[in-house]
Formats: structure tokens, C-alpha cells, sequence
């Protein structure tokens, strides 16, 4: 089991806290698009304001490599949060030195602000501690709410914590809650659906929780490297072909530990990506060779529904096909809704998969829609979370 400090044993009221959360959000001509990761850090933010705490707040947004990006401001997030929170919430414009300390001092209990961006500086990702002690420096306590964000050893989610006694967020703890379940006893049959663009990125995931599972539908780009190991022609589909013996590998020991694998039977083709392309539906073995296969076909649909239909737990990690696209968007979309009509506890890993059942409107439907993406596999699979440490009961205090 695994416990993790609550922000309600603090005593927050009047203090100046540094709550880590993550707004790593879709912007689209200067405005947020999608909100999901925001709206699920309100509860803890709305708590601290209740408390009388002082707020400051501190994320990141994309990959600016230590710049500062105009692009990659928070501002647009400071907006949509004041709206959310229907007060005003200003934008400090860094995230440590005077302008922080100036901004921090002039607050009343209940204000929030918002730090720009973190990652505009190069000393955030290499959790450097001159860094983390002036992030920490004008606050007495430290939140962490960035469940997405806790496989990294960032200045922002592990440095701080040498400096402010930390605590988590009840996004976080829900985060664990659910996923610590599914990791340790999942109700059976427990089965993995992974899709996505690329085979490589979830090559570690399929041999870890291999052992774990009952059984493992693949679809999106990801299969056609499955199937060409099965020694179907494939045409211009995504093909990792260095990739080949470990696929193979996998699948012998799925078929060992009696674990099916399901690979689609049909595929939606086309001959190029975009969203007029022409599109056509056939079986695996009849790609053409001057085509690629963009998403799953409706025989595979119903195959793979069928067999979701049957679980008791299911994790999806990953589109069916290039959804962001709308004539390959439909198995992602039939899947969801099959999913979201299951009987079973279904997990969403964020990321693309997150952003597609949003898109649906159909986030309320599962069993728990995660705010990570990586992190969020990462912690299935057992790997290292360096930011739940700190926060753990007989951890690192």
C-alpha cells in the first residue's frame, strides 16, 4: 500500500503555498481548447482558497528547452482559470526572483496566481538545486496536484521538496487510489487495449504487464507491426521493422501464458493522410502495397467490442487510428463508445487517448479518466516515481 501525505493535514491557512499542478494544456489562437486537466485540479485549489491559504501556482506547457517561448506562455491559462475559479487570477511573469516574491507578498488569503511557465528554465528538468530553493524560497509548504508529471525528477515535482514540506493534492491521491488498484488487484478478466502511432512507445508497457493481464487487443499504428511479424504485407502502414523480434517475442509469450492477443481483422486504408483522402476497407491480408492502413475497420470494431464487453478491467492506452483526422476517426470513436457501455472498470490513460473521449464528450463514462499519459503507464507498470516519494507516508520525511 502506498499513503500519501494529504494536503488536509496541513495547517494552510495564511500560508504562502506552491502548489505544483499541471496545465500542460491544448492552446488554439491564444486560448485554451480543451480544459479537462485544469477543471480536475479545482477541487484542491477551491479546498486551499476555503482554508484561507495564499496560492501560487506552478506548471509547465509543451517543450520550450529552456526559452522563453512567447507561444508557450501560461497566460491563456491564467484566463481560463480566473473564468473557472470566477476570480481574477493574475500571471507572474517568471516563476522565481523579485517578481515572485513582490507578487507572493502582496496576496490575501484566498488569492491565487499563476507563475509562468517553469520549463523556460533549462534548471527545471535538471532539477537543479539552486533552481528548486529559489522556486521554493517565498513559500512556507508545497502542494503537488501534477500526477502527470510524478515520473519526473523535475526542480518543480522532487527539488522543491528539500526545501518545503510537501504534500498531496486530492487529484493526485485519486490518481493513485485508482491506479494502485488496478496494479496490485484488478478485477479479472483484466485486459490491456493499446493503440497510438508507434509500436516502440508502448513496447515496455505490453512486456511489463504481460504477466499481468488476460489479454491485449491492439490496434492503430502500433498493429501493423504486429501483423507484419505474422508475416502480413502491410504496404506504406507505420512499420517499426527493427521492432520484428521483440514483437515476435512478445506474442510467443503472450501464447505461452495464455494470454490472447487480438490484432484487427480489417483496416481502413488510404494512400494518403489528410481529410479528404479517399479511403477504402479491406482485410489485413489485402493492403495494398501502395496504401496504408489509417485506422481499424468495422469487423474489427466488433470483434474487439465483443471481447471488451467481457472484462472486468481494462486499461486503453492509445487511438485506434489517426483520429485527429475524421475519415480515420471512427474505430476510435466506436471503441470509446463500446467502452463506455462496458460493464467493466475501464482506466483511460491521458494523452491522445484522454483527448479523443473528451472530444466525444464522454469523460464521465468510464471508471476513471486519468490526467497522465506517460506517467500514468509508468506507474502500472511499477517503474519509479521520483514525485510520489517525498509525498509518502515513511517516505523521504
Amino acid at each position: 500500500m502506498i499513503r500519501l501525505h494529504d494536503v488536509k493535514e496541513a495547517d494552510v491557512k495564511g500560508k504562502r503555498v506552491l502548489l505544483r499542478a499541471d496545465f500542460n494544456v491544448p492552446l488554439r489562437d491564444g486560448e485554451v481548447a480543451e480544459d479537462f486537466r485544469i477543471r480536475k485540479t479545482l477541487p484542491t485549489i477551491n479546498w486551499l482558497r476555503e482554508q484561507g491559504a495564499r496560492i501560487a501556482i506552478v506548471s509547465h506547457l509543451g517543450r520550450p528547452k529552456g526559452k522563453a517561448v512567447p507561444e508557450l506562455s501560461l497566460r491563456p491559462v491564467a484566463g481560463r482559470l480566473g473564468e473557472l475559479l470566477g476570480q481574477r487570477v493574475p500571471l507572474v511573469p517568471d516563476c522565481i526572483g523579485d517578481a515572485v516574491a513582490e507578487a507572493v507578498e502582496g496576496m490575501q488569503p484566498g488569492d491565487v496566481i499563476l507563475l509562468e511557465n517553469v520549463r523556460f528554465h533549462l534548471e527545471e528538468e535538471k532539477n537543479d538545486e539552486a533552481f528548486a530553493r529559489a522556486l521554493a524560497e517565498p513559500f512556507d509548504l508545497y502542494v503537488n496536484d501534477a500526477f502527470a508529471v510524478c515520473h519526473r525528477a523535475h526542480a518543480s515535482t522532487v527539488g522543491v521538496t528539500r526545501f518545503l514540506r510537501p504534500y498531496a493534492g486530492f487529484l493526485l491521491q485519486e490518481e493513485v487510489r485508482v491506479l494502485l488498484k488496478v496494479r496490485d488487484d484488478p478485477d479479472r478478466p483484466y485486459y490491456l487495449l493499446i493503440g497510438g502511432k508507434k509500436a516502440k512507445d508502448k513496447l515496455g508497457v505490453l512486456e511489463e504487464l504481460l504477466p499481468k493481464v488476460d489479454g491485449i487487443l491492439i490496434g492503430g499504428g502500433a498493429a501493423f507491426t504486429f501483423l507484419k511479424a505474422q508475416g502480413y504485407e502491410i504496404g506504406r502502414s507505420v512499420l517499426e521493422e527493427e521492432l520484428l523480434p521483440k514483437v515476435r517475442e512478445i506474442a510467443e509469450r503472450a501464447s505461452q501464458g495464455d494470454v490472447f492477443l487480438l490484432l484487427p481483422r480489417d483496416v481502413v486504408v488510404a494512400r494518403e493522410l489528410s481529410d479528404s483522402a479517399e479511403t477504402a476497407v479491406v482485410p489485413v491480408d489485402r493492403i495494398p502495397p501502395d496504401a496504408m492502413g489509417l485506422d481499424i475497420g468495422p469487423e474489427t470494431v466488433r470483434a474487439f467490442a465483443e471481447k471488451l464487453r467481457e472484462a472486468a478491467t481494462v486499461v486503453w492506452a492509445g487511438p485506434m487510428g489517426a483520429f485527429e483526422y475524421r475519415p480515420f476517426s471512427r474505430g476510435t470513436e466506436a471503441i470509446a463508445k463500446a467502452l463506455a457501455e462496458a460493464p467493466g472498470f475501464t482506466v483511460v490513460g491521458g494523452g491522445e487517448t484522454g483527448e479523443a473521449v473528451i472530444q466525444l464528450g464522454l469523460e464521465d463514462r468510464f471508471g476513471h479518466l486519468s490526467t497522465g499519459g506517460g506517467a500514468t503507464l509508468a506507474f502500472l507498470q511499477g517503474k519509479p516515481m521520483p514525485a510520489l516519494e517525498p509525498l509518502m507516508v515513511g517516505g523521504l520525511f
